[in-house]
């Protein structure tokens, strides 16, 4: 008998029921998800949609276009199933910051780097999605800094009056006071 590939979405969803049913449970074999086509193909859409910078590299979508899409997503698969797969150096740009006395860096990744940043992404997130509390608002899917200021006034009005705001890179400079909080 054969079975039928599983669509990127089913298996998103899978892995969330999986994570969320089981909390303890330990995956594996995820690694052959990240290189199919198909989550490529979501990631380098998704890539697109944002549309940045080229990186390192100087590929811009415009040429990976020109040069077309299927080719590079296919190249890109067969490094990452052979193991050659190795992401390039990150471009630094400088931006202005408060005024123009301060800079801030930025690191672009390759779009190539991009794409398969997103494929990870696709196929982790659903796992780790399933652990955070309903609460949790930072850098989560279809969850806005609007929403969170929203269920802040929503709890303040029902008498609760704590809000934890955490800094991870804040945190990580005063361990020892920000852990104990």
């Amino acid at each position: 008998m054969t079975k039928t590939p599983i669509t990127l979405q089913d298996l998103r969803r899978k892995l969330y029921v999986k994570a969320k049913a089981e909390p303890s449970w330990r995956f594996w074999g995820l690694y052959v998800h990240i290189c199919k086509l198909e989550t490529l193909q979501t990631a380098y859409a998704v890539a697109k949609a944002n549309d940045g910078a080229p990186g390192s590299d100087g590929v811009t979508f415009e040429a990976i276009e020109a040069a077309g899409v299927e080719g590079f997503l296919t190249q890109l698969r067969d490094e990452l199933v052979t193991f050659r797969y190795r992401p390039m150096r990150n471009r630094r740009h400088e931006i202005p910051k408060d005024g123009g006395t301060k800079v801030r860096v930025l690191s672009i990744p390759a779009i190539r780097d991009r794409v398969v940043q997103g494929a990870v992404k696709l196929i982790l997130e659903p796992i780790f999605e399933a652990d955070f509390q309903p609460g949790s608002y930072g850098y989560r899917p279809k969850r806005t800094a609007h929403a969170a200021v929203k269920l802040v006034a929503e709890a303040i009005t029902r008498g609760k009056t704590h809000v934890i705001d955490l800094d991870v890179r804040a945190c990580e400079s005063t361990t020892t006071t920000c852990c104990t909080c």
